[in-house]
């Protein structure tokens, strides 16, 4: 019944917000049309929709429902903060006007515009906040007062189980009533009773309170390795009577990696993920940013296509394009693609200029670069030679933002292994090195912030990087 009800609140949570887009979208459209005078109200809701604008608009609420789910916003939110739902929100909404621009420029939508998108964005984002907040506070106020409580029973009294339970009694308003402990006598029960709790049941009795008391959740608490064989029975146990069981999830106190739950045919899979991004955000990051927003820069960008092979050619000798190996997801090699801005052979001179390098590190800079043509040094400063790797993202070697790919002659240089973690994700055309200064970061401090963009990533992080990146390439900040 429990689980029967949820479903059908979670589906009414997924119409409110469909309906809200909806609703916001015909608000800023009737602004928008009844700013231009040109209209009446009852002309307006008469206007015919065509298959075409009708089959975009469906393909947007799609868009739309995907980035709410892949932002958690159907997940449990019990465990979280109002302030964390209200932030997922303002991203899902942010993302999705931008793409509705994005949408507007490839498909020439000229009611599409900034009279029309601010208010969308304005009145979705307040509508949808509006809507969640009151359900938590209604669902607060119920819980407050003993309504609408799920009761928990905790398997271990290790410290870990101690420092859970006192969490959730310190917030009522999540609406968790703690059955009692589970456990066997072991050495650490002194501590345990020491801080104020007791044993609701022995783990050999715990069949027989399961059958006598009320309990909607189990967490386990115990060390995997030492109580495998219990933990199997009591997950077997709570199967036979339809309990939901938790862990608490640091089974080998890692610090950086995640976990997650997969599911392959009946088997389900404990994932340990070494970052913040996992394959449904690489899938959301592809779909929402890195397509859509390569096509747009390379149609606006065109011309630029055409006039600097045509300078290359005109001013130098030698390729329009620098063509290298680069190691990208996973150490896989991909061509990366450049505009050439070096003299012909200048990869075989690099070893005549080894002894030169200014950086400590894997990688190799120097600030007057031989190599490095008239023209070459003007496309550095400016990033210009970076454009033909929009078809690298475009192919999938790449994405928009992530760590920078490196020469093979790079990585063979890597003396410490946590610098090889930035290969878990798809390297980028820019990244938080990219506007921090590049060329004035120590090499350190550049896989510093690699690894702070793994381990914090959100399509609101990439979004906030390609915004940053515009003024960080217009001023040349540290462009080698």
């Amino acid at each position: 019944m429990f689980v029967q009800r949820r479903q059908i609140l979670l589906n009414a949570a997924k119409l409110f917000d469909l309906l809200i887009m909806i609703f916001c979208f015909a608000l800023s459209a009737y602004v928008e049309v009844y700013s231009t005078g040109n209209i009446t109200f009852s002309h307006f809701l008469s206007m015919r929709i065509k298959v075409h604008n009708f089959l975009l608009f469906a393909g947007f609420l799609c868009v739309w429902h995907l980035l709410f789910s892949g932002m958690g916003l159907y997940n449990s939110r019990r465990l979280s903060s109002w302030w964390s739902e209200t932030l997922d929100i303002l991203k899902a909404t942010t993302i999705g006007t931008f793409i509705m621009f994005a949408i507007s420029v490839i498909f020439n939508i000229s009611m599409i515009n900034n009279t029309f998108l601010l208010p969308f964005w304005a009145a979705c984002s307040s509508l949808s906040i509006i809507g969640r907040l009151s359900i938590r506070y209604v669902l607060k106020k119920i819980r407050v007062r003993g309504r609408n409580l799920r009761h928990m029973l905790i398997i271990g009294t290790n410290n870990r189980a101690v420092q859970f339970v006192r969490k959730v009694e310190s917030r009522p308003e999540l609406g968790y009533c703690i059955v009692g402990f589970v456990d066997k006598n072991w050495e650490g029960m002194r501590e345990f009773y020491n801080a104020g709790y007791e044993l609701a049941a022995n783990l050999g009795e715990l069949q027989d309170f399961l059958n006598e008391s009320v309990v909607d959740e189990i967490m386990i608490a115990l060390p995997v390795c030492s109580y495998y064989d219990r933990i199997s029975e009591i997950l077997t146990l709570c199967e036979q009577q339809g309990i939901i069981v938790r862990f608490l999830g640091d089974f080998f106190n890692t610090k950086l990696t995640r976990i997650g739950v997969d599911h392959f045919d009946n088997d389900c899979i404990i994932t340990q993920y070494a970052g913040n991004m996992r394959a449904r955000s690489v899938l959301i990051k592809r779909l929402l940013l890195d397509i859509p927003l390569s096509l747009i820069v390379l149609v606006v960008l065109s011309p630029l296509f055409l006039f600097i092979p045509l300078l290359i050619k005109v001013l130098s000798t030698g390729t329009v394009f620098f063509v290298q190996h680069r190691l990208g997801l996973n150490k896989r090699k991909f061509s990366l693609y450049k505009f050439r801005t070096m003299i012909p052979g200048a990869e075989e001179k690099l070893a005549e200029l080894e002894h030169l390098n200014e950086v400590k590190g894997a990688a190799f800079k120097i600030k007057d670069d031989p190599r490095i043509t008239p023209l070459g040094r003007f496309l550095r400063k400016t990033s210009l030679d970076e454009l033909p790797q929009l078809f690298n993202v475009l192919s999938g070697d790449m994405s928009l933002v992530g760590p920078r790919p490196l020469p093979i002659r790079d990585y063979n240089n890597f003396q410490q292994d946590w610098h090889r973690r930035r290969f878990s994700v798809r390297p980028g055309v820019t990244c938080l090195w990219q506007v921090n200064g590049r060329s004035h970061c120590s090499f350190d401090k550049w896989m510093e912030l690699d690894m702070q963009y793994i381990d914090n990533w959100s399509l609101w992080l990439d979004l906030k990087i390609l915004l940053k990146t515009i003024p960080a390439v217009l001023k040349g900040d540290g462009a080698a």
